[in-house]
């Protein structure tokens, strides 16, 4: 054995190194982030790279899988392939340090490339990731060199493997602490500077025009554990491409409306606030929902209604369609007509009486009854376009789903849950509930069926809008005791039934009757 593969690092430290090397890079980046934007860090931009790239039945599969917690699912995905990376640089580097070094250096170079095709950034951007490629270079370098042999006169068998702990373990944890410190702290610190700053740029909320109806007491039914009617803020689903919510001053907001009309229109987020609003209940679903699924959210919105803005721009003929863009670069294909007739289709900048949530498209998202979000509820609004479906694509139909998104009638159990256990009550029955939608349509009644017993009418709560869901509610007297399984079906105000046919959510949204199993004691 050579002197020099004596002075060689053992694996398991030339791995950690690697490791810890590569977490420094990171946080420094995640650090510095603090001063771009959130979308400068490498993680932000490499993940909303990997969702551009990714077909539509990954998406699907992660949020079957994980529900709302699907962008925290792809960070940890994220974290573990990061580390396996850096670990292999750092076994190459007890062998060739140089060459460890490129490798390292390159990951960096990468990310700031990707760092840098993202919509909202631009080339001082990639900065943080950048600085943190240089911290994370030399610091590799230093790492593997921390690993010394045994002291003078040791063999050279005795040599290859020696660690002088305070010497060598000291160092690499102190690193690696600082590491997860400074890049948890700064991940921590811009989410929580998001929420303060949404605080500290909240504005008085337009008094509405027009009034949405008040919602009556009925309009929630009386079963223990149904979700509210409306849904809190901060409980209502968030599915969408942004893996750092964007940070938009309102000063610097404004919305540019083109293409097929008489006069372009560019509106401050002031000239906005000026205009008549309207206050409209509307219950928002995502096409990823599964049957049954919990993406689905009812609020109270205010916001200019989308008409009166493309009235003033003078829509030109042959137009069919609006491409509404992101900050972040995702856009939308909305039909014209569900922008343009009477419906409640809105520029919303509150959300059940209080600004709109940052996570939730601050300063101003669309809301658009009646069709999923994935084609109309464009976030952290920038642009609409009016143009042709045949002459402009958007985000998701460029990856196979629909163009239209018209939204499907669905209900759900909401009460039991799946596999729960029931009590009969003093008068030996008991509750099921559970929630029913057709956007535009309305519900006009629920079915229930137990077990393959006959349909039962569900009794349904005060309907507020036909673009907000229905609750429902089922007694079911002198149930016997054991296993049973409960199915629901809606019917719309047109007459159509819920089909029993299923499909996936892809490419125009599920379909099918929810269904579920339970006990009774």
């Amino acid at each position: 054995m050579t002197a020099a593969q004596a002075r060689r690092a053992p694996r398991w430290w030339a791995a950690l190194a690697g490791v810890v090397a590569g977490g420094a890079l990171v946080a420094v980046a995640e650090l510095l982030a603090l001063l771009f934007g959130s979308a400068s860090a490498p993680f932000v931009a490499v993940g909303g790279a990997f969702i551009d790239l990714i077909p539509p039945w990954v998406k699907d599969l992660a949020i079957a899988l994980f529900g709302t917690w699907d962008k925290v699912a792809l960070f940890a995905s994220m974290g573990l392939v990061h580390a396996a990376l850096t670990a292999l640089i750092g076994l190459l580097g007890r062998r060739r340090p140089g060459l460890a070094a490129a490798l390292l250096g390159g990951l960096g170079l990468v990310a700031a490339v990707v760092v840098l095709t993202r919509a909202q950034n631009s080339i001082p951007d990639v900065m943080p990731t950048l600085v943190g490629t240089l911290v994370a270079v030399p610091l590799l370098g230093w790492l593997l060199r921390r690993q010394e042999p045994a002291a003078d006169g040791a063999d050279a068998a005795s040599a290859a493997g020696a660690v002088t702990p305070r010497r060598a373990l000291l160092p690499l944890a102190v690193t690696a602490a600082a590491a997860l410190v400074v890049g948890g702290g700064a991940r921590a610190l811009n989410a929580s500077r998001e929420a303060a700053r949404a605080v500290a740029e909240t504005f008085r909320i337009p008094t509405p025009a027009t009034r949405a109806a008040e919602i009556p007491a009925e309009a929630a039914v009386d079963v223990e554990g149904m979700p509210p009617y409306l849904t809190p803020n901060d409980e209502f689903y968030r599915i969408d491409t942004a893996l750092a919510v964007p940070r938009i001053d309102p000063a610097d907001w404004s919305l540019r409306i083109h293409g097929l009309v008489d006069q372009e229109l560019t509106l401050s987020f002031e000239e906005l606030l000026a205009e008549p609003a309207t206050e409209a209940h509307v219950t928002l679903t995502c096409v990823s929902n599964s049957v049954g699924g919990e993406l689905a959210g009812n609020a109270t919105w205010i916001g200019v209604p989308v008409r009166t803005l493309l009235e003033r721009a003078g829509v030109q003929d042959g137009a069919d369609m609006v491409l509404s863009r992101s900050h972040d670069g995702f856009t939308a294909s909305t039909p014209l007509e569900a922008l343009t007739d009477d419906r409640d289709s809105l520029l919303a900048v509150a959300m059940n009486g209080e600004p709109l949530p940052r996570e939730h498209g601050f300063p101003v998202r669309m809301v658009v009854p009646g069709l999923y979000g994935y084609v109309s509820a464009t976030k952290w609004l920038t642009e609409l376009k009016v143009t042709r479906f045949a002459d402009d694509r958007a985000y998701w139909s460029d990856r196979g789903w629909s163009e239209r998104g018209p939204i499907k009638i669905a209900s759900r159990v909401d009460v039991p849950r799946a596999f729960a256990t029931l009590t009969p009550d003093a008068e030996d029955a008991v509750v099921l509930g559970g929630t029913a939608w057709a956007q535009q349509r309305g519900i006009a009644a629920v079915q229930v069926r137990i077990d393959d017993g006959d349909w039962r009418e569900a009794e349904l709560g005060a309907e507020v809008s036909i673009d907000t869901w229905t609750q429902w509610s089922l007694r079911w007297e002198d149930p016997a005791p054991g296993d049973h399984t409960v199915t629901v079906r809606a019917v719309d105000r047109e007459g159509e039934q819920q089909t029993e046919e299923e499909a996936s959510p892809a490419p125009d949204g599920a379909s099918g009757w929810h269904s579920l199993q339970f006990t009774v004691e």
